[in-house]
């Protein structure tokens, strides 16, 4: 199994380092392999390097311009150079089984919400999650619940996004997981 983690090319504040380590250590002693967006920097560097140090699988899926700006992780055994944004989202999909999104910025968000979206449109029936270090994704929930109070969003689909705390707790999130039907089946 591989698990996609979508997550900050800044380093945040120190509980949120320790909670990307302690994952992707986790993960790999799981037995769990990590895919993810191939840098070196931030919190994903973090993750990768935290797995890699415990024999874990890491497979970096990094679109050629971020090679060209010298942010690839020179230390994985598996990075694969894609020429966009768009395939990167796409081939990472393909390689991991779950997405699990840690702290970040616009670019956690929109990878979190695609994959999200692709699972509602039935484009995969994979697990997602957020892993909430230190309550950093409360107020995205609160915002989630009033789209869903106000019908923008079906609450099965709210109910169905993971929320963790750590990889034991994504780890039986993923193994419990229930796809709800696609938003829009044919009739």
């Amino acid at each position: 199994m591989r698990i996609a983690v979508f997550t900050g090319s800044r380093p945040g504040p120190e509980e949120h380092r320790a909670a990307a380590a302690a994952l992707g250590g986790d993960l790999a002693a799981a037995g769990v392999g990590v895919v993810y967006g191939g840098g070196h920097v931030g919190l994903m560097g973090t993750v990768a390097d935290a797995a890699l140090a415990a024999g874990g699988e890491v497979v970096g899926v990094i679109p050629q311009h971020l090679v060209d700006d010298e942010l690839a992780h020179p230390g994985l055994p598996r990075l694969e150079v894609v020429p966009s944004m768009h395939e990167r989202k796409a081939r990472m999909t393909e390689l991991a089984d779950a997405f699990v999104a840690l702290p970040g910025a616009a670019g956690t968000l929109e990878e979190l919400f695609e994959a999200w979206t692709w699972g509602m449109l039935g484009l995969h029936s994979k697990p997602v999650a957020l892993l909430d270090v230190g309550g950093f994704w409360q107020p995205l929930l609160a915002q989630l619940r009033r789209m869903a109070d106000d019908g923008y969003l079906e609450r099965r689909r709210l109910d169905a996004l993971g929320v963790v705390t750590d990889a034991a707790g994504l780890l039986d999130f993923v193994a419990g997981y229930q796809h709800p039907p696609r938003k829009w089946a044919p009739r």
